[in-house]
């Protein structure tokens, strides 16, 4: 059985000490610090509700480092789904609901990639994004992974070991043109270089 590391953040002190006790007493769990955790760890969470000083701490997190978090909570209202999301949180508990196996559950599966979210949350998620695709998205002709129908071609031709001549050979476009779309998409996505750009594409599905 593979062990998930985990790290406990609870904001009062009673639960914290409370669900770090527990998960030391599972064999499926390792405890370790919050400050330890990477991309492949799992973050737990418990918050009475999405508090400022809450939403901070998280979208503080995400951009240090990309850890899974699972919420656990007495409430999460509509507007703040999205922003749970953004926050890299994976999986959302009502704390009044939950079991400790199931706690334990679903932590495990978001070690190995997997969310879990209420179906009313999970319904206002999707129309959330259905929002963000209509009055957001669509209307700058962007798709759903913030590229342009124009940048997708182009980067499956980059995928495909096309250079930048070949690429407006192909495409009818000038080198310049090819040049201009590449450079104005990595500065928007804040991406690296070429390589890193198809590695964006290919993990939203793009291409």
């Amino acid at each position: 059985m593979k062990t998930v590391r985990v790290g406990v953040r609870a904001f009062d002190a009673i639960t914290q000490v409370g669900l770090t006790s527990y998960f030391r007493s599972r064999p499926e769990v390792e405890v370790v610090d919050c400050a330890a955790l990477t991309a492949n760890d799992v973050r737990v969470v418990q918050a009475d509700r999405m508090s400022s000083q809450v939403v901070a701490e998280l979208k503080q997190w995400a951009a240090e480092v990309a850890v899974p978090t699972v919420l656990v909570t007495n409430e999460l209202q509509e507007h703040e789904v999205m922003t749970a999301v953004e926050c890299r949180v994976v999986a959302v508990l009502s704390r009044e609901q939950v079991s400790a196996d199931r706690l334990v559950e679903v932590v495990r599966a978001a070690g190995s990639g997997r969310g879990a979210l209420p179906p009313d949350l999970l319904g206002q998620l999707l129309e959330n994004v259905r929002r963000l695709q209509r009055d957001v998205l669509s209307p700058r002709g962007l798709g759903a992974a913030g590229l342009t129908s124009r940048e997708v071609d182009i980067l499956r031709l980059i995928a495909d070991g096309f250079d930048t001549a070949e690429i407006a050979e192909e495409l009818c476009y000038s080198e310049r043109t090819v040049k201009s779309v590449i450079y104005s998409m990595t500065n928007r996505l804040h991406l690296r270089n070429r390589p890193h750009a198809v590695a964006y594409a290919l993990r939203a599905g793009v291409i």
